[in-house]
């Protein structure tokens, strides 16, 4: 009689980025915690933003799309065709097939540190493109990083929509903007979407949407926390809190304690009290002179701007110009 053999049981062990163990321990033990918002993008904070983008009270992604369907024959004409469209952030594919479909591409290249996320997207270009070769990177834009060889002589069209520059604060934009440039090279150029400062109201409003949709983005945070870092947070002491920032400009997102709690990470002890908070996220707005002027500090000179009804949204097309030498 043949010899039962006993099936083998394989542990799958989750490898963790060690920027992201680094950001939050350090993050939770500042005098004003706070944790980068790159972090909320893993898998399910993806798909969860994702549909934030199609809420009612979420203008910018409607107002942005409607904004480049109407301009996308301008924009052609000042691309060249046959380049590579380098998309930082990668994701959501509502806009980027409009920007394909109007320029007509060699090459895609989405660059996301989500990489399931980013595998599902980039096949769908994919297949509805056939004529567009599609490289996908998974890295952090933020950091260094090398473009494939397929597009290293190719015209590049940088393409940073959905105010994602507005996660940044102001010295944080200009070196990120400075970082693409260099991965971009002189003479590329950047396609990039800011939102607008409006009413605090309707800005709160778009964060802190009645379904709760944003709410379960920002607490996802900690079950990301919790699974990857062994963390023991309980996640229903904590509520979601988006502030609007006169002084600064910008929506902030903050994880708020509804009562004293402590719990560990990675075997690290925190205590948060009743009413502190960890802040997650911020999102800028800038004013016409501020959209330029950032730019320009990021080494970038605005070519045309178009901007959507009642001012609500921008999209600005910017060179990489050759560095001139004044005082």
């Amino acid at each position: 009689m043949p010899e039962t053999l006993e099936p083998e049981i394989v542990e799958i062990v989750e490898i963790v980025d060690p920027a992201f163990r680094a950001d939050v321990l350090n993050g939770l033990a500042e005098p004003i915690p706070a944790i980068s918002a790159r972090w909320l993008y893993d898998r399910r904070g993806s798909e969860l933003f994702d549909a934030i983008t199609r809420l009612p009270s979420y203008y910018p992604t409607r107002t942005e799309t409607a904004l480049l369907k109407r301009v996308l024959p301008e924009i052609a004409a000042l691309v060249p065709a046959g380049g590579a469209v380098v998309e930082f952030g990668a994701g959501s594919q509502t806009k980027t097939p409009l920007l394909l479909r109007a320029i007509h591409p060699k090459a895609y290249v989405p660059i996301d540190i989500s990489g399931d996320y980013l595998e599902e997207s980039a096949a769908e270009v994919d297949a509805d493109h056939e004529r567009v070769e599609v490289h996908p990177v998974v890295a952090d834009f933020t950091a260094e990083m090398v473009l494939p060889d397929a597009v290293a002589h190719l015209p590049k069209l940088g393409f940073f929509p959905g105010s994602t520059i507005g996660n940044f604060v102001p010295q944080s934009a200009t070196d990120l903007l400075r970082h693409f440039r260099t991965t971009l090279g002189t003479g590329a150029k950047l396609l990039i979407g800011m939102d607008r400062i409006k009413p605090a109201g309707r800005l709160i409003a778009a964060y802190d949407d009645p379904e709760g949709v944003t709410a379960e983005f920002n607490l996802n945070l900690l079950h990301r926390i919790n699974r990857e870092l062994s963390g023991t947070i309980p996640v229903d002491g904590f509520a979601h809190d988006a502030r609007w920032n006169d002084a600064l400009s910008r929506i902030e997102m903050h994880l708020v304690a509804t009562r004293n709690v402590e719990f560990t990470v990675d075997g690290y002890h925190f205590a948060f009290a009743k009413g502190s908070s960890i802040h997650t996220e911020n999102s800028h707005k800038y004013g016409p002179r501020g959209s330029w002027l950032l730019l320009l500090a990021g080494g970038w000179t605005p070519l045309a701007e178009w901007r959507a009804p009642d001012d609500d949204f921008v999209l600005i097309l910017a060179e990489a110009q050759p560095r001139r030498f004044a005082p």
